[in-house]
């Protein structure tokens, strides 16, 4: 059923408006969730911040909209999931006694 705006009133408007706002809301964060699930915790990942070179880490936390990555050299950003990629592995030497052990960037 068609809704015409001409005739609703302004507060009728303004109703109709925090309405469309919180659904747009919503289907972002479902969105939002959604492609998080397709990364998993301890997976390393890269994006490319803009006007900087690309950046590889590994996921440590999922937030409300964001993923929290730890980069190689440290630093912490949150990261909305649609602008995360899978990276290569890093390339490690297994040793016994470090077959359960990962290392973590120092800062």
């Amino acid at each position: 059923m068609p809704i015409d705006i001409n005739q609703l009133t302004e507060a009728e408007l303004i109703d109709l408006n925090h309405r469309i706002v919180a659904r747009l809301r919503v289907l972002r964060q479902l969105e939002a969730h959604v492609t998080m699930l397709e990364f998993r915790i301890g997976e390393r990942v890269k994006f490319q911040p803009e006007g900087r070179a690309p950046v590889t880490g590994m996921i440590v936390r999922y937030n409300k909209k964001t993923v929290s990555i730890v980069t190689d050299d440290g630093h912490r950003w949150n990261v909305s999931p649609q602008c995360l990629e899978r990276a290569e592995p890093e390339a490690r030497t297994v040793t016994p006694e470090s077959d359960n052990v990962i290392d973590l960037p120092r800062r």
